[in-house]
């Protein structure tokens, strides 16, 4: 690409720009290839909320770190999946996804509360998952993302566990005219 088609991106030849470089905004092309994707898992982790845990009361049940550099327009899209295992367990869980990227000193939500609920005090075992998307990135920033879960309503019934909860992340570089 010489430098003279390199500065025209804006042209009706924009798409050949586009095919294999995302080069319209650096000094220099940069050959970068198409459809990058990266996989980053967070380490499976347990908690055990305590017999008449208070409404209000937050718990970080997972977590993963996302570097996005090199990436162009990232998106992410986050799997949270777990096993709740109550105990004679009535309870309501609020669960949503919280990202902290440098230089934030308060961590801002991601996507939708997701509730779990036992309204009967029974012993059972649920899966509980939800997938959420951050396409909302800097580019070059690295952030933290975590799964908080909040007791919601009353007082908890009984022993409730969150096992294995994980968090995943697949990022995806959007930056070459992908929707």
């Amino acid at each position: 690409m010489s430098d003279t088609n390199y500065n025209n991106c804006e042209s009706e030849n924009r798409e050949s720009c586009y095919e294999c470089k995302c080069c319209c905004e650096c000094d220099r092309p940069q050959y970068l290839p198409p459809n990058r994707t990266l996989l980053k898992c967070g380490c499976p982790g347990a908690v055990t909320l305590p017999l008449a845990t208070i409404a209000g009361t937050n718990f970080t049940v997972a977590s993963v770190n996302v570097d996005t550099r090199g990436f162009r327009k990232p998106c992410i899209k986050f799997e949270f999946a777990s096993n709740i295992v109550t105990t004679a367990g009535v309870l309501t869980l609020n669960l949503q996804i919280f990202k902290q990227c440098k230089n934030q000193l308060v961590p801002i939500p991601v996507g939708p509360v997701w509730t779990f609920s036992r309204l009967v005090a029974v012993t059972e075992s649920n899966a509980f998952t939800f997938f959420v998307c951050d396409c909302d990135i800097c580019e070059e920033e690295c952030c933290n993302y975590s799964v908080v879960a909040t007791v919601a309503g009353v007082a908890t019934v009984g022993v409730t566990s969150i096992n294995n909860a994980t968090l995943s992340a697949i990022v995806v570089d959007n930056g070459c005219g992908c929707k």
